[in-house]
């Protein structure tokens, strides 16, 4: 056990202590500068899971990090702020650090509604730190980052000089994603998606740590989309599943979402009084309220018995499409309470399912994600002198010999799949990252629903089958990744039979 200044912080597991433990151990034997860098990269191994949320301007991040964090906190309109890079993170005190380029910190309140101002009033900006106590940023600190895409080049700047792997000796870089979308993904999404390697401290974006969101599917004309059968969300997910094909494999998945209607059913946006005036535009007579849903216009101009400024609050919070989603429920129970109302909200998001996704992919394996993200720095930190890069590469290869540490030689094979460096047949590249890309283990092994004992003999059967790949056949590449693959499916072999599937 070592001793430092961050002894009794918490780390995600195992993983996570054994490179803490490897870069205290190599901390004497290597540069002073490169001995600064591994203490940055102990910090960050304590602190959560730093996941940065990416994507075009207007994509609607800004809703998605409210929805994440359930507190209405970033801002959404067009302004100074958005243009910066914010970390929303764990605090016992509700502040705003501005980072100033310099170094300096200004400590400055949130604004009356419990917001970050929309102008900060201040020079030599070069991100905001918001610490908030609240529960969900104990174990995930959310990078809100500027619109790629925007005309102000300085803020893609930004946004690649706050996630750059290594400045100033110092690991600073995000270990997950999750880059938004809208209806099309564009020829540079790719490219865009695989400029994040530095979100991902020196790992290209891939099925370990990334998902991405289809944002705003409510502006989707299901007739547009073949199989949609007229449903709006039926369509959305055709279009998800064709996007998943576009951004694989730097994608774990790509999942549907309306993030202004999960951010106002998160955050408590949505209120009593909301549900009220829904309530009396849903008295109004059928034709009345087909028409005024035609447009925003018409439903803040009609004529009617509820104030078109609560109408436009409405529109603000709910858009067209859950306003209508909100009256269909009402018809069918007239009397529904608002926080019914709140839930059949949260459902039309399809937010549940992009919340779960975040855990399964991000939460349920920080351990092994920010444990390899510190082996990609700690390998680039030591990349200088000839001497200490045989000496950190030489630790880490007796780190990784361990069988506990079988999941970071997973995540090393994934990552070389994913980003091309080492090619395999389609078939063959599927399944290794579907090997490594769940924690379920049916899911894993493709079978899923199956019984136990047809897993277990699958298991052993893809076991040896990649161990004979490795010995015949395969290019030394190639064979590295067998290797892992083999020892994967022996694993998963190992724990169904300890389960008793026979």
């Amino acid at each position: 056990m070592f001793v430092t200044a961050l002894q009794g912080q918490q780390l995600a597991g195992p993983l996570c202590a054994a490179v803490a433990n490897l870069c205290v151990a190599l901390q004497p034997q290597v540069s002073p500068r490169t001995a600064a860098g591994f203490q940055e990269v102990l910090r960050r191994l304590h602190a959560p899971l730093q996941v940065a949320v990416a994507g075009r301007i207007k994509s609607g991040k800004s809703t998605l990090v409210n929805a994440l964090i359930g507190r209405r906190v970033a801002p959404t309109d067009v302004g100074e702020c958005t243009r910066l890079v914010t970390r929303y993170q764990y605090g016992t005190v509700d502040r705003i650090e501005v980072v100033l380029r310099d170094g300096r910190r200004q400590v400055l309140p949130f604004d009356a509604n419990g917001m970050i101002p929309a102008s900060l009033g201040l020079d030599g900006v070069s991100h905001i730190e918001a610490y908030l106590t609240n529960a969900v940023l104990r174990d995930i600190t959310v990078i809100d980052t500027p619109g790629l895409g925007s005309l102000d080049a300085t803020s893609v700047a930004r946004t690649e000089e706050l996630l750059d792997p290594v400045s100033s000796n110092a690991v600073a870089g995000a270990e997950a994603v999750v880059y938004v979308v809208t209806q099309g993904v564009r020829a540079d999404d790719q490219s865009t998606l695989a400029a994040f390697t530095a979100a991902t401290a020196s790992r290209e974006a891939g099925p370990v740590n990334a998902i991405a969101a289809l944002n705003k599917v409510d502006a989707v004309a299901p007739e547009t989309v073949e199989g949609s059968d007229g449903d709006v969300w039926r369509a959305a997910q055709i279009l998800a599943a064709k996007q998943a094909d576009l951004l694989k494999p730097r994608v774990a998945d790509v999942l549907p979402v309306i993030s202004l209607l999960a951010e106002s059913a998160e955050t408590g946006e949505f209120t009593s009084a909301d549900a009220e005036a829904l309530r009396a535009l849903a008295a109004l007579d059928a034709d009345t309220r087909t028409m005024m849903l035609m447009s925003g216009d018409l439903f803040t101009s009609w004529e009617c018995d509820v104030a078109a400024g609560v109408r436009s609050r409405l529109l603000e919070k709910l858009d067209l499409y859950g306003i209508g989603r909100a009256l269909q429920a009402l018809d069918a129970e007239p009397a529904l309470p608002a926080g019914a109302l709140r839930r059949v909200l949260f459902d039309a998001s399809g937010f549940a399912a992009v919340r779960s996704r975040l855990d399964e992919v991000f939460r349920a394996r920080a351990d092994g994600i920010k444990a390899a993200a510190a082996l990609a720095s700690v390998t680039a930190l030591a990349s200088g002198d000839p001497g200490e890069r045989q000496r950190v590469h030489d630790a880490i290869e007796v780190l990784l010999a361990r069988p506990e540490a079988h999941q970071l030689r997973l995540l090393e094979a994934l990552t070389l799949v994913s980003s091309g460096a080492v090619a395999l047949a389609p078939d063959l590249t599927d399944e290794v990252l579907r090997v490594g890309s769940t924690p379920d283990v049916a899911a894993r092994l493709g079978l899923a629903g199956r019984p136990g004992a047809e897993l277990t003999a699958f298991a052993l059967e893809r076991a040896g089958w990649w161990r004979s790949f490795a010995s015949f056949g395969a290019t030394p590449a190639q064979a590295r990744v067998a290797h892992v693959v083999h020892r994967a499916y022996f694993l998963i072999w190992q724990q169904l039979r300890a389960g008793g599937h026979r």
